[in-house]
């Protein structure tokens, strides 16, 4: 019965942690920037992504249970992206990130090609 409760736990956490999480931040951000974005640098949108999309898509960007987003700036603009981030597509949901974030990625991810 242990083993079957603890496979129940961790099979929940798991699928929680892959869901990429909300903390609550960016839903009632400030007149400013959001605190991921207030120290903007190279490595912040391939982090923001790496937080918020990697469980779907990979690290590498290479897809899983998502697409293969490797060269997805060779078929899709950055607007294009941001309305794919924004809307959500297939069994992707609307507004994983947003804002500021949800720019910086679409930016990052359409310099893939």
């Amino acid at each position: 019965m242990k083993m079957k409760w603890m496979a129940l736990v961790l099979g929940t956490s798991l699928a929680l942690a892959a869901c990429g999480g909300n903390d609550g931040a960016s839903d009632k951000e400030p007149a400013g920037e959001s605190s991921e974005t207030t120290t903007a640098g190279a490595g912040d949108a391939a982090k923001i992504y790496e937080n918020k999309c990697s469980s779907c898509h990979a690290v590498n960007l290479e897809g899983g249970v998502g697409p293969n987003l490797t060269k997805v700036g060779a078929k899709l603009t950055k607007a294009d992206i941001e309305k794919v981030i924004a809307n959500g597509q297939g069994a992707m949901p609307k507004e994983i990130i947003k804002g500021k974030e949800a720019s910086m990625v679409a930016e990052w991810l359409a310099e893939h090609k």
